[in-house]
């Protein structure tokens, strides 16, 4: 590979000419951690408890210790473990797939608070190698994850001892850079998760508004009149289900073909045509439901609702909300899960009474999806962003100084 002037090569990769090549075991300090198992934890005790199964889940490049709600124990269980400061990393030493292996997180603003790292984990204290912010991004780094990845061991569970661990090599920028690209890949994750807040808070809203417009609580304006509850048998004129085996879709068709997935498929022939909810009767996704409007096929176990007099937007957006706790009380289990067409002809739905007020709350609906729509296009964009730039900051190839 051609070096660029102000380049070298080097054992990990072409890097910056003034940046470094050290060890984890050059730069960090290895700490002793604690094996308390998850039943010896709980949120009353004293001393917070990293445990390597909420690393491997719930954070992402930092633990902010003021900021989040972690798991403890109680001050008898501390022993001589050390408490964890600021800028320390924890990693975890075990994972059950590839893209696990040593994720580790830096704890940031532990305060006057005490905690201690847990099972499965590597506790790593840095000689001042590093400035702050930097050290939760390490193990990103692609050839830092090719070490790991290479080191691993393990069938089910992959594993690196602290032996291989203290081998492996990572690029080292000057202090100067370090705070630059570790304020820059914060502002990003800052962005990131702000987006993330905001998603959840839109479908908290929607959940909210939904719960009142659905039960009649809360009427949009303009609108008057008793409601009414009917079966979903009363109000669908055809209920059936497909005729065909799940292998029957080709991959070119020209007709849509519905089976118990989320996503849909193609055939080269079609059994229905119009306006349908099609109910997923069986598997991981029983209830699901699609809407289509035209000419498909369906699988056997796949119910065909269609006919409906009342607004089908309005009727499918009830059946999300409640078809669900229909099903807990009254799936079927077994090795595969599934509902009955009882299930679904039977199940009461309260409806408004005009199809205009109908309609007018499966917009609301409608509208709302779509903004929790452009704002995980948005996070999307982000991450794919903070992914691409990050790997191309942390080796050297894009400088910001």
């Amino acid at each position: 590979m051609e070096v660029r002037p102000g380049y070298k090569k080097t054992e990990i990769g072409i890097i910056p000419e003034e940046w470094e090549v050290k060890s984890y075991g050059d730069i960090f300090t290895f700490l002793n951690t604690a094996s308390y198992p998850r039943e010896k934890l709980s949120f009353a005790g004293d001393i917070k408890y990293i445990h390597y199964g909420d690393i491997h889940t719930k954070w992402v490049h930092h633990l902010d210790v003021s900021n989040e709600l972690i798991p403890s124990i109680k001050t008898d269980l501390l022993k001589n473990y050390p408490l964890l400061r600021d800028g320390d990393v924890i990693l975890v030493d075990a994972s059950e797939d590839y893209a696990g292996i040593c994720k580790s997180i830096e704890i940031k603003n532990i305060c006057t608070q005490k905690a201690i790292s847990g099972l499965h984990t590597y506790l790593l204290r840095d000689k001042g190698v590093f400035v702050n912010g930097y050290r939760g991004y390490l193990y990103l780094i692609t050839t830092v994850k090719r070490q790991f990845n290479r080191v691993a061991v393990g069938l089910k569970v992959y594993g690196v001892n602290r032996a291989d661990l203290k081998n492996v090599l990572i690029p080292v920028p000057p202090k100067d850079e370090q705070k630059i690209i570790a304020q820059y890949l914060s502002e990003i994750d800052s962005l990131i998760s702000s987006l993330e807040k905001l998603i959840v808070k839109k479908k908290l809203i929607k959940q909210g508004v939904m719960q009142e417009l659905l039960t009649g609580k809360r009427r949009l304006p303009g609108f008057t009149g008793e409601w009414e509850t009917k079966r979903l048998g009363e109000i669908a004129g055809r209920k059936t289900t497909g005729k065909l085996d799940a292998n029957a879709m080709k991959e070119n068709g020209e007709y849509r073909f519905y089976t118990c997935a989320k996503e849909f498929y193609y055939i080269d022939i079609y059994a229905f045509e119009g306006e349908a909810l099609l109910v997923s009767g069986n598997g991981a996704y029983v209830g699901y439901i699609h809407y289509y409007d035209g000419r498909f096929n369906a699988y056997q176990r796949t119910y065909v609702i269609m006919d409906i007099s009342e607004d089908i937007f309005f009727v499918k957006l009830f059946m999300d909300v409640y078809l669900k706790e229909r099903i807990e009380t009254e799936v079927n289990l077994g090795n595969t899960p599934y509902i009955k067409m009882d299930t679904l002809t039977d199940m009461e739905i309260r409806l408004p009474p005009t199809k205009q007020e109908q309609n007018a709350i499966a917009q609301v609906n409608r509208d709302i999806d779509s903004e929790i729509s452009i704002l995980n296009q948005q996070l999307s964009k982000y991450k794919l962003l903070n992914q691409g730039i990050m790997e191309e900051l942390l080796t050297g190839r894009i400088r910001l100084v």
